[in-house]
């Protein structure tokens, strides 16, 4: 199991000791860009860590969002893409199919990223209809690392928010992870 981190521009700092990847908020609705996201990208590249970003996704207007993402997002080779589907600050969510729309326009807008679904444990039993996770499923259950509560086969699995959102990625090595974001 590989060790990572998600931060946001709440994290004004983390240490990447002992990381293999990090995934850095990028964006959230059409109006929302990560204030440090420049830094915390640096940062996750200087420790060479596998790189990924996500946008935290609203209800309605999911090709604008999508376009936003790919917009504010940087585009390297390797970087992961993955959509945080959860309940917004004013207390609605995006519908499953805002989620499945959302994925694959990302996937058309950069078809040469791997793009994923991060939603928690209650989202995943309970809004989910299609099982659709794009390339691989992100999934937040607070139990013990790599042991998330669902029979669905998952790539990350984020197991506390304490100090940090803190996950671990079912790969064999850094490099393994990798080639597996290359395609």
């Amino acid at each position: 199991m590989l060790h990572g981190v998600d931060v946001s521009s709440h994290q004004t700092s983390f240490d990447t000791e002992g990381l293999d990847f990090v995934f850095i908020k990028a964006t959230e609705g059409r109006s929302y860009i990560n204030p440090r996201l420049a830094d915390q990208v640096e940062r996750a590249r200087g420790a060479a860590c596998v790189v990924g970003f996500y946008h935290f996704l609203w209800p309605g207007k999911v090709k604008e969002q999508a376009a936003y993402f790919v917009g504010g997002a940087p585009e390297k080779a390797g970087d992961l893409l993955a959509v945080d589907w959860e309940t917004t600050g004013e207390g609605t969510h995006a519908s499953n199919g805002d989620k499945d729309r959302f994925i694959r326009e990302v996937k058309r807008l950069r078809p040469n990223h791997r793009v994923l679904l991060y939603c928690n444990r209650s989202f995943w039993l309970h809004h989910d209809t299609t099982s659709y996770a794009g390339d691989g499923l992100w999934i937040a259950d607070y139990v013990t690392a790599g042991k998330p509560r669902i029979k669905a086969s998952w790539r990350i699995h984020q197991y506390t928010d304490q100090p940090l959102d803190r996950n671990v990625a079912d790969f064999s090595s850094r490099a393994a992870m990798r080639s597996w974001s290359q395609g």
